[in-house]
């Protein structure tokens, strides 16, 4: 069965996100380690990191996550943003490997009218720099599936197998495929016949065995909106039968997958909770049924 988790504030302090998600019964958990809209954070303080680490092995929790910075833009063609994305980007990776975090997520980044092929090859220049200033780190890069909001790369499954087949560093690379944004993007998964196709393309083009991990979002916006709006599984667009499959995917049976759907419903629910629990409910009737 695919290890089931959810994005968790650390508002409380870092290892409160581990807390959390055992509480919640969670087997794997994404965390940001700063405030994700903003450039500056202070240093990791040690006790922090001696909490957190501890509490993540007593907890269990497997394939911890870490998701970057929404500000980074390696696609940028500006030199000022692009060298101050690539610092940003390899402190990510630093205060993610002092965690013991398994993956950093990152979006590609947007080329802002440079065009997709210049922006590309930015993306691939930025990573490379990142990571050849942190090398031995065990954590490894995934690089997210987008929408296709506005000049974002990462809608196409070419994006993602050109910067994987140019970097250098690929080998410490990988990818995190959101259900919402490869849906917004135009690429189906509503239907047996779509979802089928959908992967087979991405098996094609970017190969199975570098899909690390899946972000589990329900789309509130139409295929091909290429609008980014979450909503819980089985509420949106995509619906709760793409989610069955997926679940119940033999070639996905250990990929952590990782809810970033809305916390609470107009009354107060917590969503993780119903959305978690529709997860493992999709798994053990598979089980049952003898799938």
């Amino acid at each position: 069965m695919p290890l089931f988790g959810a994005h968790l504030s650390i508002s409380r302090g870092l290892h409160s996100a581990i807390t959390d998600a055992v509480t919640l019964g969670c087997e794997t958990v994404q965390i940001f380690t700063k405030n994700a809209s903003q450039w500056n954070a202070p240093p990791l303080r040690d006790e922090d990191v001696t909490a957190f680490r501890r509490a993540a092995v007593a907890s269990g929790l497997h394939w911890i996550t870490v998701h970057d910075s929404y500000l980074i833009n390696l696609a940028s063609p500006k030199d000022e943003l692009f060298a101050k994305s690539v610092a940003a980007f390899a402190d990510e990776l630093e205060r993610a490997e002092a965690l013991g975090a398994d993956y950093l997520v990152t979006h590609p980044g947007a080329h802002t009218g440079s065009g997709e092929e210049a922006g590309l090859e930015r993306v691939v220049a930025g990573y490379e720099e990142a990571l050849a200033r942190c090398p031995g780190y065990k954590v490894r890069v995934l690089l997210e599936t987008t929408a296709g909001q506005g000049s974002s790369l990462g809608y196409r499954f070419e994006h993602l197998a050109t910067v994987l087949d140019r970097a250098n560093c690929a080998d410490r690379m990988g990818v995190c495929f959101d259900t919402c944004h490869v849906f917004a993007a135009g690429y189906g998964l509503a239907t047996a016949e779509d979802y089928a196709a959908t992967f087979q393309q991405f098996d094609d083009l970017v190969g199975l065995e570098r899909l690390n991990l899946f972000h589990m979002n329900d789309s509130e916006k139409p295929r091909g909106s290429r609008v980014d709006r979450h909503a819980g599984i089985g509420a949106g667009e995509i619906g709760e039968a793409a989610f069955r499959r997926l679940v119940t995917d033999v070639r996905f049976r250990d990929r952590p997958m990782i809810l970033e759907t809305p916390k609470k419903s107009a009354d107060g629910t917590d969503m993780d909770s119903v959305n978690l629990a529709l997860l493992r409910l999709f798994a053990s009737e598979a089980r049952a049924g003898g799938d």
